[in-house]
């Protein structure tokens, strides 16, 4: 069975049984209140705004999670 949407998450084909926003992917993801950065489609997203960017077949996404360091 093929999925209903094909994203490309961090350079590589990534199915997603639906599509979906932002919050639901990290959810997803097991990245769900995490700090990341989120780059949809050649542009930016901003955290407040991961609950209303829609995710859908063909978007190309960049998700960078960030670590501190010492």
């Amino acid at each position: 069975m093929t999925p209903a949407t094909t994203i490309t998450l961090n350079g590589n084909s990534h199915p997603l049984d639906r599509p979906m926003t932002l919050s639901e992917l990290l959810e997803n993801l097991g990245l769900g209140g995490k700090p990341v950065v989120i780059e949809v489609d050649e542009e930016a997203v901003f955290p407040r705004n991961y609950g209303n960017t829609s995710v859908k077949d063909g978007s190309r996404v960049e998700i960078v999670t960030l670590a501190a360091g010492g």
